[in-house]
């Protein structure tokens, strides 16, 4: 039975490569407002759930629903839509566009959903300002330190006010004081915008920012206690 008021919705997800079962029967919600951490193992089948839910992946059978919207009934170009508008991503090693300012990096989704160009950087200079690098504005990302480029793209996740932010181990590339850090930013912020947060992580410290956490292992799920932060 789906939790009622639950935002994002996987029904009896499978999905093999090759031989591998990634996902056997793999149920999971989240609600808005709400962090979730995904523990498990390496090659546990964590990553490909988050790839699935967020569309990027489509599962050989179950479902996915967003809201109203079936995301695996969807074709590719509904899906880059709705990952485009609703849904934002931080990764290891942040992916920022090496070509383009810090600033700009962060007004990138803004832009990409039609916001004019002084609009979009008001914005991002806002989210610099609250995850506390406002100063990186005008650099590249490869003049910034790790901590801060993370934190580049914590905001940029966060600009377009996402419904949910997928996080695939956003601190694995850091140290444990920038990591803390990130951590701390980013679950304030996206408990402020009322977002979801679907965090991948290995690392217990990270999972403890989160309201509850799923152990995948084996392609399936198991419900652990919540997080205490």
């Amino acid at each position: 039975m789906t939790p009622a008021g639950s935002l994002l919705v996987a029904e009896a997800l499978h999905k093999s490569f090759g031989q591998t079962h990634a996902l056997d029967g793999v149920d999971f919600s989240i609600h808005p407002g709400e962090v979730v951490a995904v523990m498990g193992p390496s090659g546990s089948g964590k990553s490909t759930l988050l790839h699935c839910l967020a569309g990027i992946v489509l599962p050989d059978s179950g479902t996915v629903r967003y809201g109203d919207h079936e995301v695996t009934g969807m074709n590719d170009a509904q899906r880059s839509a709705l990952r485009r508008a609703d849904f934002g991503f931080v990764f290891q090693f942040g992916q920022l566009v090496p070509e383009l300012t810090c600033l700009e990096n962060v007004a990138l989704p803004l832009r990409l959903n039609g916001v004019k160009r002084k609009e979009a950087q008001r914005h991002a200079r806002e989210w610099l300002e609250r995850l506390e690098v406002e100063d990186t504005g005008g650099k590249r990302p490869g003049e910034v330190s790790g901590g801060q480029g993370q934190r580049v793209a914590v905001a940029r996740a966060l600009a377009a006010r996402p419904r949910v932010i997928f996080a695939d181990e956003p601190t694995g590339a850091l140290d444990s004081l920038n990591g803390e850090r990130v951590m701390t930013l980013l679950t304030d912020a996206a408990r402020d915008t009322n977002a979801a947060v679907v965090l991948v992580t290995h690392e217990a410290r990270v999972a403890a920012y989160s309201d509850r956490e799923i152990v995948v292992r084996d392609g399936k799920v198991k419900d652990m206690l919540a997080g205490l932060r």
